[in-house]
């Protein structure tokens, strides 16, 4: 009787063990938000709810006036938008990591794209946009028969360097990126719709 009590616990808390688990999956699931865009495999660190944290965004720019510039500050990982003198907001960031630092100077918005996806990273996708590989990079990985490469969703894209910009994407907390600006979803919105062609950034270290 106890044996089997004893099994019966058993089993219980390995599925319990189980539902833990696979509930504290990968933050992304759709096709063509990579790796790239969290900077690990997400087999190797735990996901939770710390992860993307963000308690330092706002925006109270809608009564400010003035022309708008942005300042990323790479030391405290965190854009500041600014109309005229005024502060309008800060967005927490993820900028380039050590082996792709985000380049530091004075530039412009250059190009903006609301629906932008990376021609570089992002997944290998089926005829119905199921996920074959994820995390390739294109021109250097080959895509298995039947499948096409579907870039990162880098939504509200804002390139001021090259092929670097803020846009929408993952924050774990520290540098990790290929040199992009990620925001959070509502901050990227926000800085996007209060920029214009030709808006100064300046990236400072």
């Amino acid at each position: 009787m106890k044996t089997a009590l004893n099994i019966q616990i058993c089993l219980l808390l390995t599925a319990a063990s189980t539902s833990l688990l696979t509930s504290c999956g990968s933050v992304r699931s759709s096709p063509g938000e990579t790796t790239y865009l969290e900077a690990f495999d997400p087999g190797s660190v735990p996901q939770t709810a710390s992860y993307n944290a963000d308690t330092v965004s706002y925006w109270d720019g809608a009564g400010l006036s003035g022309p708008a510039s942005v300042l990323i500050d790479l030391s405290d990982q965190k854009a500041y938008f600014y109309k005229g003198s005024s502060l309008a907001g800060i967005s927490a960031l993820s900028t380039g990591d050590e082996g792709h630092p985000t380049t530091t100077g004075t530039f412009k918005v250059i190009e903006k794209d609301a629906d932008h996806r990376s021609n570089l990273y992002g997944d290998f996708v089926d005829a119905a946009g199921n996920v074959v590989v994820r995390d390739v990079t294109a021109g250097k990985d080959i895509p298995p028969p039947g499948t096409r490469f579907l870039g990162s969703d880098m939504q509200h894209f804002m390139r001021f360097n090259g092929g670097t910009g803020m846009h929408k994407g993952y924050l774990p907390g520290y540098a990790a990126s290929h040199g992009c600006v990620r925001m959070p979803a509502h901050m990227a919105e926000i800085f996007y719709h209060n920029v214009i062609i030709g808006t100064p950034v300046t990236v400072q270290r």
